[in-house]
């Protein structure tokens, strides 16, 4: 799908914001994420809507979407979760042989409270406390996982310069800010709503102030997350990339300085970018191509879902006990001990990984680094 309309060097006016679905036929967008994408589109202020591969439908706006907005920030645009992102850890634990029984066991405290100085943590790194601590280092509910990965294929000599070679095993962390960014959220739409702000506004710089504050402590959080992971595994383990997919930053689009919106997207801004599949398929290291505003500067962040929540339980419950979804088609273990998150979060709720690399491919705005595939993937211990 795709309907441009510049004016000059710069995108044209807010009656008629560039759209664009970077997408392929092979792949399936359902209806009401293109609704949501257009709709939004319509917002005051948007110059250019952008919807990647893994587009889906949201609750404020589609997911996998980035907006490129002038003169206005939207907080409902960037969500609850400010500063979710993805790290990646190369670690220093054993591919021979493959130990997965002995992880799955040694994986354990990891849902309570983090019993180290949390302020100190924080404040080592330059971060401020949010009142949220008791919530740092752990990994958080939905789509949210930690996840030991091993390298199962090379596909570009660039993977090198990241330590990657077949068979090591990597760790790889999707958290975000936990309550916090929920709490900077609702104290928005207390205010205002869904609607926006003019970015001269007080209440403007206040809102990027603590975004930018949620957006630290998240990449934070996933560092203590893989601490305590690889402190249980008896590893050693340095971080290779980490990137937000919420969160907005102003950029240049054109000749206009916009302030792009992404929500579930990851930047092409950034060096290499990790897109997971599901916890039953293979995830991608990939090295972003030639980033523009084509793509809003931008990847998919995700396979995507297929399925809502409730109608991956409704489908899947019937067929699948709870203890057939703690394995993988690829033989990965699974430790997910609360049965809705299991059926919610179950390998077929979502779309094609390989699709939608292939769409990022054929764009020509990604090339593949390496393939991982799960080997433990934890969710929640009860």
């Amino acid at each position: 799908m795709l309907r441009s309309h510049y004016k000059g060097n710069c995108l044209s006016t807010e009656n008629h914001p560039e759209l664009r679905i970077i997408a392929s036929p092979a792949n399936w967008i359902e209806g009401e994420a293109v609704r949501q994408l257009e709709r939004t589109a319509a917002l005051p202020g948007v110059k250019l809507a952008v919807g990647l591969p893994d587009l889906h439908p949201g609750k404020w706006s589609p997911i996998g979407s980035a907006f490129a907005i002038e003169q206005r920030v939207y907080p409902a645009l960037v969500g609850n979760d400010i500063g979710c992102g993805i790290g990646l850890w190369r670690t220093s634990l054993d591919v021979k042989p493959m130990r997965r029984e002995l992880y799955v066991d040694r994986l354990r405290n990891l849902d309570g409270p983090w019993t180290g100085n949390a302020a100190d943590y924080l404040e080592r790194r330059g971060i401020a406390p949010t009142g949220f601590e008791t919530s740092l280092g752990t990994i958080g509910s939905g789509n949210h996982f930690a996840e030991l990965q091993q390298v199962e294929s090379i596909e570009s000599d660039k993977a090198a310069r990241y330590g990657m070679q077949q068979g090591s095993i990597y760790l790889c962390v999707h958290s975000g800010s936990r309550g916090y960014g929920e709490a900077i959220l609702r104290e928005h739409v207390a205010q205002f709503r869904a609607g926006g702000l003019d970015v001269s506004s007080p209440e403007a710089k206040a809102y990027l102030g603590s975004h930018d504050h949620a957006c630290r402590w998240a990449q934070a959080n996933r560092e203590l997350i893989a601490e305590r992971m690889l402190q249980c595994l008896r590893a050693e383990g340095e971080r290779v990339l980490d990137l937000c997919h919420n969160f907005v930053e102003e950029v240049s689009v054109g000749a206009c300085s916009c302030w792009l919106h992404r929500k579930g997207a990851a930047p092409s801004t950034g060096g290499p970018v990790m897109i997971p599949g599901s916890r039953g398929a293979l995830s991608y290291v990939v090295a972003p191509v030639n980033p523009s505003p084509q793509s809003a500067y931008s990847l998919a962040h995700g396979a995507g879902r297929k399925w809502s929540r409730a109608d991956s339980r409704g489908r899947l419950e019937k067929r699948f006990s709870p203890k057939d979804l703690t394995r993988t088609a690829l033989g990965s273990a699974v430790i997910c001990e609360d049965k809705a998150l299991l059926y919610e979060e179950a390998p077929q709720a979502y779309k094609n990984i390989q699709i939608v690399i292939d769409d990022l491919v054929q764009a020509g705005l990604a090339e593949v680094l390496a393939t991982m595939k799960p080997v433990v993937t934890y969710k929640v211990r009860r």
